[in-house]
């Protein structure tokens, strides 16, 4: 198996997109040969050739690779919903080999894989597959990425807990949408304490960057250095 991660979150909307756009920025900056994947996208856009993944768009153009948007995100869905509703009001059964085909094209095709996974862990994909099942044939170490907000600790524990009752390695957590100018004491707490609790080392703490234009496909400077001072090498081992 390649070097990678797998991308996770506590939540949806939590900013994986973000941090893994960032981190593909970073190691192609770096003269690394990193390709970037989301196996399965809903709230997707209708354009001329079809669903196309904004989430999709942005990682392609972070990691500036020439494969197409439907191989970097092969399962695309309309609705802005659970896997599982969004195929199910779609009238639609969701069939998985393509994902699994580009995969397997992609992984051979590069050196470095950043995987970014829909919602959290047990975000249902198939009535009988979670996201977090599919993290298992990837193989590839969890970047879980976590709110900075009160409530955090318990979502960010729960997700280290799911993942290792599966058999998944987290490889660490990463604080997201942090803000250093007017943080409140449950913010300023909670990275200790998810660290404490799951033993999970807390890489990072990325601020939230107004610079940052997601359908701009613009990562502003604040995130990029943040991320810079993850231990990618360690990450990446």
């Amino acid at each position: 198996m390649r070097r990678g991660l797998f991308i996770t979150g506590t939540d949806t909307g939590v900013g994986k997109t973000i941090v893994t756009a960032a981190l593909a920025m970073i190691l192609r900056e770096a003269g690394a040969d990193v390709g970037v994947m989301k196996p399965v996208a809903t709230g997707c856009v209708r354009r001329r050739e079809g669903l196309v993944s904004e989430d999709a768009e942005l990682l392609a153009k972070a990691a500036d690779v020439p494969e197409p948007l439907a191989e970097i995100s092969p399962i695309r869905l309309a609705e802005p919903l659970a896997p599982t509703v969004a195929a199910a009001r779609a009238r639609l059964t969701l069939d998985l080999a393509p994902m699994w085909a580009a995969w397997r094209r992609l992984r051979s095709a590069h050196d470095i894989m950043l995987v970014e996974g829909i919602g959290g862990l047990l975000c249902p994909v198939t009535p009988k597959e979670s996201v977090a099942d599919l993290a298992k044939v990837f193989g590839l170490p969890l970047l879980v990425v976590a709110r900075t907000v009160l409530g955090t600790i318990n979502h960010t524990a729960l997700t280290v807990e799911a993942a290792r009752a599966r058999g998944l390695r987290v490889a660490g957590i990463v604080i997201n949408r942090y803000h250093p100018d007017s943080v409140d004491l449950a913010e300023t707490t909670n990275p200790d304490e998810v660290q404490r609790l799951t033993g999970v080392d807390v890489l990072g703490l990325v601020p939230e960057d107004p610079k940052t234009d997601f359908r701009a496909g613009v990562v502003g400077e604040d995130v990029l250095a943040a991320v810079r001072q993850l231990p990618l090498k360690k990450l990446l081992a």
